[in-house]
């Protein structure tokens, strides 16, 4: 029988064989009194090429094991996906309306700067787009929305309300009452604008200026997605 070692063959001859037994058996006898020396080590190179084997076939079933498990999750994901769409009609839904205040009466305002109202009061957040702790709508669908908001003036003799729907920083439509003795007038304004994902929509009150709300809630702010782009 021939083993080829270091780019030639080596004859391993039956007490060899039996040294290879003897190893790959436990014994600890010492390879020399056995075979051979060049053999012995033909012989203990076969065992840790043996061993090494043994490990990466190890591997490959753990390995296996992994993905069938990946394999598993990725299924259920897409069934999850498919149901989703399912019920959606495969597209996403976003709306959300809230009113100014939960409870209570009181004017909010004035601030020294521009300030987004916190509408606390939510009749409905499909999507949880809009935050009440911040009063910002953030967009995570690309698409085109609508918003409206709806403002009452202060209960001064003199009004004194303006209140802007802003994109990102930018005015872009308000509601004013200045002037005048009539301390119950509201008002509303709405767009459709489209935003792409992380574009942020609020009502900000302006600097110095002040609006009334109670629990009958004149003052809200609507949005809702129109379709996707």
């Amino acid at each position: 029988m021939l083993f080829r070692m270091k780019g030639r063959a080596v004859p391993v001859s039956l007490v060899a064989l039996g040294c290879l037994l003897t190893f790959s058996s436990g014994d600890t006898q010492d390879p020399k009194t056995c075979c051979p020396t060049e053999t012995c080590s033909l012989v203990k190179e076969i065992i840790s090429i043996g061993e090494k084997l043994g490990t990466m076939l190890e591997k490959q079933g753990t390995m296996g094991d992994n993905l069938k498990l990946m394999e598993s999750r990725l299924q259920t994901s897409e069934k999850e996906v498919e149901e989703l769409k399912r019920l959606t009609g495969g597209q996403p839904k976003v709306a959300f309306s809230a009113a100014l205040r939960e409870s209570g009466s009181e004017e909010t305002g004035p601030f020294t700067t521009n300030t987004p109202l916190q509408y606390k009061k939510i009749y409905s957040n499909i999507g949880s787009s809009y935050n009440p702790a911040t009063g910002i709508f953030s967009a995570t669908v690309k698409g085109m929305y609508f918003f409206r908001f709806t403002m009452m003036n202060n209960l001064k003799e003199t009004p004194n309300s303006v209140g802007c729907l802003t994109k990102n920083g930018q005015r872009l439509v308000s509601v004013w009452d200045t002037s005048g003795t009539d301390a119950h007038d509201s008002g509303s304004n709405a767009v459709v604008i489209p935003l792409d994902v992380g574009d942020n929509v609020y009502v900000e009150l302006q600097a110095n200026r002040l609006i009334y709300d109670d629990t009958m809630n004149y003052n809200t702010f609507s949005g809702f997605l129109l379709f996707t782009m």
